[in-house]
């Protein structure tokens, strides 16, 4: 039995989740074993990623895995992809750790909860494929850029700096970073770089190990064989508690929510981009179809959570989900059994944590961060269009150097008026040349051809009709709209009569290659209506389409044109000037 709850058009209120949809056409234990050891798998590599992310993001390990496991979970659970794994990711570190130090956890509490209530209406309001079109340069310029500031981020704990203050500014921070090369600590560096050049040595030559875990445990027996005196988890966290999430009911500060919003909004609006570029690289590789509404509400959900049970933000993380294809998932059920392997990690293996090395862990972000840079993207998009370089270079400046969210917001700010401008260009408003014709039977056999008579190609293009003697004479202007007639165009458009060579006795606007109209559109419509009979000029619009005429109807644009001003075709409003001329007072 179908489980959605429907409108009363028959419209899914609150998407299916996958995993329902899975479960309802039947799990082979061939099959579930395959999801189970893919999950094992993915548990394994998501450990160290959990431990580091939280590190990173300026809040105690164990944070980062209740977010595995909470938010993990109920991505698997609730998740429109049969192959997304959620959890804590590196696109999130920089703006949780801005967060946290300006406002301490509770405040990243509340802000979460503001952006796990937005995915959830976006997911609801069917709007998972309108995130789908923020533009390429603008994901790729703060990917690239969250990237570099997690790689300056981990220096001080891959070398052992002991550096009391690290500014969070970037440049300010390159300058403390360099002024302290003396501070190097040459065994946390040599930990550093063993546990990195396991980590590479691993996915370089032993691709069925999971890398992370591999350095992460190379580094950990190098410091304790050699007993060296480095940092660990246990020295600076004082280890991982072994117990399960417990929920902490939040502290709502509403007077915050002023200043919590444009950081919720940034997380929201990551989150939606990650997750579904997670879902989409899933389908790229099993050749499935995720369902974005489902998966927003899941994100949503799984944020809201996370955070009440002493967890972080959370999103799709392709390398898990990639990592979870690879090991034979077939279902959701491999990212729920990923929850439960970290869940048994917390019960039995926790104290292990406090050994790990926090240069190993810092190895395994510069890792992330190498693999977050997407260098090669990053050069070939330099050889797009300029405006496409303006928004690439403006977004990864704006992350590294000022702030991630007001990168994100001029980004998708600088896209959208690069794409007012090519949708403005696209639309073409041109003088219609009339051949010219004596014939008066003529021009009245072309006006019922283009209105749908005798020959159906001449209506494919109004304007290729011949035209009555009045033409010739230049009294009479036609000129075509080729395009949605939009706010990108009212101001070409109301310069039209300021260019006319003279001014005609009648003007034809032709708008049947118009395929819809604006508010705009409509107000830039009436002022030229309004220009023309100023200067004594009869207007007719031209090309009676549905869409086009309803709008102008809703307006009662239609009643200020004259309903016997609008035609179907050039070639009827051209016999009817004409006629109006010939034959004075009609």
């Amino acid at each position: 039995m179908d489980t959605e709850i429907r409108s009363g058009r028959g419209q899914a209120l609150w998407p299916v989740p996958k995993l329902f949809k899975v479960l309802r056409r039947g799990l082979s234990p061939r099959d579930l074993s395959r999801d189970v050891l893919a999950g094992l798998t993915v548990g394994v590599v998501a450990l160290p990623l959990a431990l580091a992310f939280a590190i990173a993001s300026h809040v105690p390990p164990e944070r980062g895995l209740f977010t595995a496991i909470v938010a993990g979970f109920i991505i698997s659970f609730m998740g429109g992809s049969r192959f997304a794994v959620g959890g804590p990711t590196g696109a999130f570190v920089v703006i949780i750790a801005g967060v946290v130090d300006r406002h301490g956890y509770q405040g990243l509490v509340m802000t979460t909860l503001l952006a796990g209530g937005m995915l959830v209406i976006m997911g609801l309001a069917r709007l998972g494929k309108l995130i789908k079109f923020i533009p390429y340069p603008v994901t790729t310029g703060f990917t690239s850029g969250i990237a570099v500031l997690i790689f300056f981020s981990q220096l001080t704990d891959f070398f052992g700096m002991k550096i009391t203050q690290v500014p969070a500014e970037f440049v300010p921070k390159l300058s403390v970073l360099a002024s302290s090369l003396d501070k190097v600590d040459p065994a946390t560096a040599g930990v550093g770089l063993v546990s990195l050049g396991a980590i590479l040595l691993a996915r370089r030559f032993f691709p069925v190990i999971p890398a992370p875990v591999f350095g992460v445990a190379v580094g950990a027996v190098t410091a304790a064989a050699f007993m060296l005196p480095v940092d660990t988890i246990g020295t600076r966290f004082g280890g991982i508690p072994s117990e399960l999430p417990a929920f902490v009911p939040p502290t709502l500060d509403w007077a915050s929510i002023k200043t919590l919003m444009p950081d919720a909004m940034t997380i929201a609006l990551l989150a939606g981009i990650e997750s579904l570029l997670c879902c989409v690289v899933a389908d790229g590789m099993t050749g499935d179809r995720h369902d974005s509404s489902a998966e927003l509400v899941a994100q949503g959900t799984a944020n809201i959570a996370s955070v009440l049970f002493g967890g972080i933000p959370a999103t799709g993380a392709i390398a898990r989900t990639v990592t979870s294809i690879k090991a034979g998932a077939v279902s959701p059920v491999a990212g729920c059994v990923h929850a439960f392997v970290l869940v048994a990690f917390v019960l039995v293996a926790a104290p292990v944590a406090s050994a790990i090395p926090l240069a190993s862990l810092a190895a395994v972000l510069l890792v992330v961060a190498y693999d977050m840079s997407e260098y090669r993207r990053f050069a070939r998009l330099l050889k797009a269009p300029r405006s496409d370089v303006a928004v690439l270079v403006t977004t990864f400046a704006l992350t590294v150097l000022i702030d991630l969210t007001v990168a994100v917001y001029v980004g998708v700010l600088l896209a959208s008026l690069l794409f007012m401008r090519r949708m403005s260009e696209m639309t073409e408003i041109g003088v219609c040349r009339l051949p010219a014709s004596d014939n008066l039977d003529e021009a009245v056999r072309m006006s019922d051809i283009s209105a749908g008579g005798e020959d159906s190609s001449y209506a494919k293009d109004s304007c290729a009709i011949p035209s009555v003697k009045s033409v010739i004479d230049d009294d009479i202007q036609v000129y075509e709209i080729d395009g949605p007639f939009f706010f990108g165009i009212a101001d070409r458009f109301q310069d039209i009569l300021d260019i006319v060579s003279r001014k005609p006795r009648v003007f034809i606007l032709d708008v049947t290659h118009a395929q819809t109209i604006d508010s705009t559109g409509i107000n830039a419509l009436e002022g030229f209506i309004k220009k023309c009979r100023s200067r004594g000029i009869e207007l007719y619009l031209a090309g009676n389409r549905g869409h086009f005429m309803g709008t102008l109807q809703r307006f009662g644009t239609d009643s200020l044109i004259g309903w016997d001003h609008i035609v179907d075709s050039v070639a009827e409003a051209v016999l009817i000037a004409s006629y109006k001329k010939d034959v004075p007072g009609k």
